[in-house]
């Protein structure tokens, strides 16, 4: 279904975050026919929930009720956030509802052409920023949409531009229909079990992008073998990096195709991760033509917030705040962006049953500190444990305030005290964001006192 095709229509949305508010915002402004008529929320909606809107729904429900309410509805437009998988969501479907997301209006709209789409596990936002204002120096003009930048729908405000760079998480790729012409995938690690209701169905929900109508290329992370066999499964062109024969990443900084192109002090951001992020971005635009020229078009590119972000230098101390690292994987690419550094890490948050394993042997071979907050705290403690870390090395604390007081007091010259958490934030803040905000917070009294 395309947004035009909205007009007149009798609407259903489930939800009030970015995408049905710009949602709400486009029918007000472009379709005077066309009108809100069912609202569904999870909770009772507050006031700024309800403005989101607009207009008042004519009915606001909850989800026991959503399938009687919505037959009245031509479509519902669900919040990324609400899953696909729910038995509410497949019974309105079974009643012949259309269910869909604003992201997905507008690119069936717009159509594939000139759309670079990137998702994966980790590392999208940056890729996607990354691919967006290298393609900028080189003189392409470039639009930045999805979970980074503006919500889809907002481009519809936008000037044309030649290419449209559109992260997209496995929320929104689970029903989509269209498919951008080029798919970057940066990596697949377990995630967002609760959402899709398991690892194997998230793995296929954010893998179906490959085989969407539309997709011409697929840019795959040659170091996961779990893309490069999803890949091999599709009629789509394949360009693989981090691979010799391709952009690759390493210590000393990226290369093409074996040559050395820049080094890692001429990088923008800290970490081998980040230079793989750079060299999945670099593949895409050679796919789509785009060549800036490096380094030099790597300059002014600026970390986003809570990516490996430095928050505080005092006395010795760097305090960094990579609150977005959710998952074991993603910690683990952390410690290893601070060689020959001492580090405090700091993590722990909603346990989805991760397995720590992995991350509990990088801190043994480090011999890192850590400390674990709730609620997984405890677990990661134990995993830590058994790999090897004394006891000194590896304690609890009771919240996020007492790991930083004591991360104060264990951080000597030189050290780095590290927020990366390994896990969602969502059992005591409201999300990722809000848990780096109270963390830099923090890191700066502890270093003003």
């Amino acid at each position: 279904m395309r947004f035009s095709e909205l007009d007149g229509a009798v609407i259903g949305v489930w939800g009030a975050g970015r995408e049905i508010s710009s949602l709400a915002r486009q029918i007000a402004s472009r379709m005077p026919s066309a009108r809100i008529a069912v609202a569904v929320f999870d909770t009772p909606p507050d006031a700024r929930e309800l403005a989101a809107l607009g207009d008042h729904p004519e009915r606001v429900v909850g989800p026991g009720d959503a399938a009687a309410a919505l037959a009245v509805c031509d479509v519902l437009v669900r919040s990324p956030g609400v899953s696909i998988h729910r038995a509410e969501i497949r019974a309105i479907r079974d009643a012949g509802i259309p269910v869909t997301t604003a992201t997905a209006l507008w690119l069936e709209e717009a159509g594939s052409e000139g759309v670079l789409a990137v998702t994966g596990t980790k590392g999208k936002s940056t890729t996607a920023s990354l691919a967006a204002h290298l393609a900028r120096s080189a003189g392409v003009s470039v639009r930045l949409a999805g979970n980074v930048g503006v919500p889809a729908l907002e481009l519809l405000d936008q000037a044309p531009a030649q290419l449209t760079v559109l992260e997209l998480s496995s929320y929104q790729v689970a029903d989509l229909q269209v498919g951008p012409q080029v798919v970057l995938l940066t990596n697949l690690f377990r995630e967002h079990t609760d959402w899709h209701g398991s690892e194997e169905a998230y793995r296929a929900d954010k893998l179906r992008l490959l085989g969407l109508p539309g997709v011409r290329s697929a840019v795959v992370n040659g170091r996961e073998p779990a893309l490069l066999a999803a890949a091999r499964a599709v009629s789509a062109e394949v360009t693989l990096y981090g691979v010799a024969g391709g952009w690759d990443a390493g210590v000393n900084g990226i290369s093409l195709r074996g040559e050395p192109v820049a080094s890692a002090d001429q990088l923008p951001l800290r970490g081998e991760h980040n230079a793989l992020n750079l060299c999945g971005a670099l593949a895409a635009l050679e796919v789509l033509g785009v060549r800036p020229v490096l380094p030099g078009a790597l300059g002014g590119f600026q970390a986003l917030p809570h990516r490996l972000q430095t928050v505080s230098q005092a006395s010795g101390v760097t305090w960094v705040d990579d609150s977005i690292s959710t998952t074991p994987e993603s910690s683990i690419a952390a410690l290893a962006s601070f060689p020959g550094r001492s580090i405090v890490l700091i993590a722990g948050g909603q346990d989805r049953g991760q397995d720590f394993s992995g991350l509990a042997r990088a801190l043994a071979d480090t011999g890192a500190r850590v400390i674990g907050i709730p609620s997984t705290g405890p677990r990661l403690i134990a995993a830590a444990r058994a790999a090897g870390l004394t006891g000194e090395l590896a304690v609890e604390a009771r919240d996020l305030a007492d790991a930083v007081a004591r991360a104060r007091a264990e951080a000597r010259d030189g050290s780095v005290v590290l927020l990366s958490p390994a896990a969602p934030s969502y059992d005591h803040f409201e999300n990722f964001e809000e848990r780096g905000e109270r963390f830099g917070e923090m890191a700066r009294e502890q270093s003003a006192a």
